[in-house]
């Protein structure tokens, strides 16, 4: 009895411990697949920006235009989307079993269609873990209000 005893107090002791463990290594696969993302959005890189969109993806703009995964990788391959600049700021991880709910501030130079531009948005990413991958499965912007 008294082993039981002993045996469920380690238990109950290194669970929350291991689910910490768990969850910071997710929290640093998320922020890389994000780092990487923007990176991809920099070179217009539509390889690397469809290996991490999910074939079911949603991509939400703050013009209120939403694109699936063929519409935001032809984005970047036409030049409609061109980022020559980005800054990601105050970025939370929150998660959801295997999924992983993303929100920064996005501060960014433009060059989409030859027109050179600036937005500062709030970004809203949806990641989902497939295998040992997260993918981004949607997004949303809205303007950031002026401070």
């Amino acid at each position: 009895m008294q082993k039981r005893f002993f045996a469920f107090l380690l238990f109950v002791t290194l669970v929350p411990g291991m689910r910490l463990a768990a969850q910071g290594k997710n929290t640093q696969q998320v922020e890389a697949a994000v780092k990487k993302l923007t990176r991809a959005m920099l070179d217009s890189d539509v390889p690397v920006l469809s290996a991490l969109a999910s074939p079911k993806l949603t991509y939400g703009h703050s013009s209120g235009k939403v694109q699936d995964k063929a519409e935001f990788l032809a984005s970047f391959k036409t030049g409609a989307s061109d980022f020559t600049k980005i800054d990601i700021k105050d970025q939370t991880i929150y998660f959801v079993n295997n999924t992983a709910i993303v929100r920064h501030l996005l501060d960014a130079d433009t060059n989409d269609n030859q027109q050179p531009g600036h937005t500062t948005l709030k970004i809203m990413t949806v990641w989902t873990k497939a295998g040992s991958k997260w993918l981004l499965i949607a997004r949303q912007a809205v303007k950031a209000l002026p401070q």
